[in-house]
C-alpha cells in the first residue's frame, strides 16, 4: 500500500540537515510539516546539478482513512516524491521522502517553491521550500535601449549577475543651453532576478518644446558597478514642423516649375533650329 511504500523508502533514505523551526500547515483534520518537527519550512543548500533529499510528514488526525496527493512547484526546482498519491489510515502519520534536483545551469542564489498536499475534498496545505544554490554571488546590471518617445523616456534594465537586484535610477538631460532635467537617484519598485530583462519608462511631462537634448540614465544596485545609458532627441513645436513642411513643399514646387520652364525654352530653341 502507498503508506507502507513511503515508510520503507524513508528507512533507506538519508535526510538532509535543514534549518528553521515551528509548526505544521493544517488542512481540515490533517496536517503537513517537515519530518522530525521543529521546522516551519524546508531549507537546503546545494550546488548546480546536485540532488537533495528530505522527508515530509502528513498526519491524519481523523477517525477515517485519508487519501492525499502531493505536488510541488516553484522557480525551476524539480521535486520528486516517493509516493505522489498516499493513503493514510486514521490517526496515523505518513513519512514521505522526496528529492529536489538543483538545475545544472542554476545561478547562485535563492530559489523558492512549495510542497502542496491536497485531499479528495479539495482542501490543501502547503509547506514552503527554499533552496540556496551554492556559488559566488555576483551583482551586475546594465541599462540598455534608452529612447525618448514624446513625453516618456523608455529603457531596459538587464540583470547580468547571479543575485536579485533592487536598482536605483537617476535621470539627467542636457539641452543646447544647459540642463533641462535632473532627477536625483531613487529606488525603483522592482526586484530584478538574475538573467532577467525588464522594460520600464520614465515620465517627462515638462519636456522642452524646442530643443536638442541628450538624456543620460544612471543605474546602481548594491554591490554592482554603476551603469549608464544615453539617448538623443530633438523637440520641435508642431506649428514649426508644419511650417517647415509647408516651406519644403513650396521650395520643391518652385524647383519643379523652374525645371518645366527650362524644358519648354529648350524645346522652343530646338524647334526654331529645325525651321531654319
Amino acid at each position: 500500500m502507498p503508506y507502507a511504500a513511503a515508510r520503507v523508502l524513508l528507512l533507506t533514505t538519508l535526510s538532509l540537515p535543514l534549518l528553521l523551526a515551528a509548526g505544521p500547515a493544517t488542512g481540515g483534520g490533517w496536517s503537513v510539516a517537515p519530518s522530525g518537527g521543529g521546522r516551519p519550512s524546508f531549507y537546503a543548500e546545494g550546488a548546480p546539478g546536485e540532488v537533495l533529499r528530505d522527508t515530509v510528514s502528513v498526519t491524519n488526525r481523523g477517525t477515517r482513512p485519508l487519501t492525499v496527493r502531493l505536488r510541488a512547484g516553484g522557480d525551476g526546482l524539480r521535486v520528486a516524491f516517493a509516493e505522489g498519491t498516499l493513503g493514510i489510515p486514521a490517526r496515523t502519520r505518513a513519512e514521505v521522502p522526496f528529492t529536489v534536483t538543483v538545475p545544472a545551469d542554476a545561478a547562485p542564489g535563492d530559489r523558492a517553491g512549495e510542497l502542496v498536499v491536497r485531499d479528495a475534498a479539495g482542501r490543501r496545505s502547503a509547506v514552503r521550500l527554499l533552496i540556496r544554490v551554492a556559488g559566488p554571488r555576483l551583482a551586475a546590471l546594465t541599462v540598455e535601449h534608452v529612447a525618448v518617445h514624446g513625453d516618456r523616456i523608455t529603457y531596459e534594465l538587464v540583470n547580468r549577475g547571479t543575485t536579485a537586484l533592487v536598482p536605483r535610477l537617476a535621470v539627467h538631460a542636457d539641452g543646447v543651453l544647459g540642463a533641462v532635467l535632473d532627477r536625483a537617484p531613487r529606488t525603483l519598485p522592482v526586484s530584478l532576478p538574475p538573467g532577467r530583462r525588464l522594460r520600464l519608462d520614465e515620465p517627462w511631462p515638462d519636456r522642452p518644446a524646442l530643443d536638442a537634448v541628450t538624456v543620460r540614465l544612471t543605474v546602481t544596485a548594491p554591490g554592482a558597478a554603476r551603469a549608464t545609458g544615453r539617448a538623443s532627441a530633438r523637440f520641435v513645436p508642431r506649428e514649426a514642423a508644419a511650417g517647415a513642411a509647408a516651406g519644403a513643399l513650396s521650395v520643391a514646387g518652385a524647383a519643379a516649375m523652374a525645371v518645366r520652364r527650362r524644358g519648354r525654352r529648350a524645346a522652343a530653341v530646338r524647334a526654331g533650329r529645325e525651321e531654319c
